[in-house]
């Protein structure tokens, strides 16, 4: 089934951030969406006000009698989904025409021209700002992001006169591998999923092989810390990029003024772009803002276009995000749910409140990855002045015997830790004394963000207009 021939569209999981973009898409398209989800969310909500009908139970009678029609509608699913689920079981048996979110983006971005952004973390960062830049030059882009921008408030971004998208290249269950962009960007190369490749070289192998995707002629943006990892055709033109390290593009004279980075950009040509103001914190988002301005100059950006994109660009949901902002009490949120994405946003925080106690709560993600990571995630976390760690989110695994967020906290270094459930949470935390707070992690502890936050602006008379 072609993407012009689809008539109507069903999801297996449609409120995950990936589902929710290309459901998206196909509204936006004007066709018929349904699916199922786990349980209602912000994305689930923000669907069925477009039109879509969401439902969240697993019951094949609940699926609307329209979307029944295997002659008319295009089944899709994510690879979280778990074995033996009733509905998508249903469309099997049935001979519906069923696809894996990725193949699906594969059909809608190969023939354009295609700007994927893949990396173990930063590309949700990566591309979002680069979409916001290409957005304020000539037609635009489309956009397929793995987060929800705040400028857009949107996941997906439509341009019905541009042919280039940008895309999160996912390298969980090798999705990126239906891509073949016409640009390519490589944030970071470390040890994760490897419940699905087995081991870090074999993760390796699969970064190897989605850069042989990139079209003839095409242009490979790699971070030069991971370009010594990758090894990558002659025929792909590649250029490299640090604030660190000797790069085709670097960040010199990093500074904070008035509690955001400015930075020089050295470009691959030797010219700069000067005075770049960039407003999340941390060095690790220069390295991210480096990035997307790299790949912006080499698709052809102009460079007073970028600075203002840059100096404008208000951040991503869930990454490095402020619930409150003020003298009394700090309050982030994060999605960090590897041990090296915990240390650098841990890093960032210390950076920026280099003398205040910092407490965090931890919700680890998948027992595979607790199991793989637990030492890792316990030598993070002892970055910290005081943890809260709650139970393991499972999301599509089944319980291993002997993990739980115990393996973590027995090797967290802190002596003020406490091992404890999302229900206790908040009553143990408005007895402690809290400066700077962060929830970490990928799983439904986003759930915990408003009443956490609720609990802080009492307890510290902090008014809703002062953070």
């Amino acid at each position: 089934m072609r993407i012009d021939q689809v008539e109507q569209v069903y999801f297996v999981g449609i409120g995950g951030i990936g589902m929710s973009a290309l459901a998206r898409y196909f509204i936006a398209n004007s066709l018929p969406v349904a699916g199922y989800d786990r349980a209602p969310s912000a994305i689930t909500d923000a669907l069925i006000e477009l039109g879509a009908f969401i439902h969240f139970e697993d019951n094949v009678d609940l699926i609307p009698e329209q979307f029944r029609d295997k002659k008319s509608t295009l089944v899709i699913y994510t690879p979280a989904i778990s074995e033996g689920h009733a509905e998508l079981s249903y469309f099997i048996s049935n001979e519906f025409v069923i696809q894996k979110r990725a193949a699906v983006l594969g059909t809608i971005a190969n023939p354009k021209q295609g700007v994927a952004v893949a990396g173990t973390h930063g590309k949700t960062s990566v591309s979002t700002i680069l979409a916001s830049i290409l957005n304020d030059w000539n037609d635009g882009c489309s956009a397929f992001l793995g987060g929800v921008s705040k400028n857009f408030a949107n996941n997906f971004i439509a341009s019905s006169t541009s042919d280039l998208v940008v895309l999160e290249a996912d390298e969980f269950d090798r999705s990126f591998l239906q891509l073949t962009p016409r640009y390519a960007i490589i944030t970071s190369l470390d040890p994760d999923h490897l419940d699905i490749y087995g081991s870090f070289n074999n993760l390796i192998k699969s970064f190897e092989q989605f850069i042989t995707l990139i079209k003839r002629g095409g242009v490979l943006l790699i971070n030069e810390k991971v370009r010594r990892l990758v090894r990558v055709p002659d025929y792909i033109k590649v250029f490299t990029y640090s604030i660190n390290e000797s790069a085709n593009y670097r960040a010199l004279n990093v500074t904070v003024e008035d509690g955001e980075f400015s930075f020089d950009a050295k470009l691959s040509d030797y010219t700069q772009i000067e005075h770049v103001k960039f407003g999340l914190p941390g060095r690790i988002n220069v390295e991210n803002a480096l990035a997307a301005l790299s790949m912006a100059t080499i698709i052809g950006v102009d460079h007073e276009t970028i600075k203002n994109a840059l100096r404008n660009f208000k951040g991503v949901a869930r990454r490095f995000d402020y619930q409150i902002k003020s003298d009394a009490v700090t309050y982030i949120d994060d999605y960090a749910h590897h041990p090296e994405e915990i240390s650098t946003t841990l890093n960032s925080v210390r950076e920026l409140y280099p003398n205040k106690k910092i407490t965090g709560i931890f919700q680890p993600h998948l027992f595979s990855r607790t199991s793989d990571f637990a030492s890792d995630f316990a030598e993070s976390l002892s970055l910290l002045d005081e943890l809260f760690l709650l139970d393991i989110y499972p999301a599509r695994e089944e319980p291993i015997p002997g993990v739980t967020s115990r393996i973590i906290y027995d090797d967290v270094s802190l002596k003020n830790k406490t091992l404890c459930s999302k229900e206790e949470l908040c009553a143990l935390l408005e007895k402690s004394d809290v400066e700077v707070l962060l929830t970490l992690g990928a799983g439904d502890i986003d759930k915990t963000v408003a009443p956490i936050k609720e609990m802080l602006l009492k307890k510290y008379r902090v008014a809703a207009n002062e953070n």
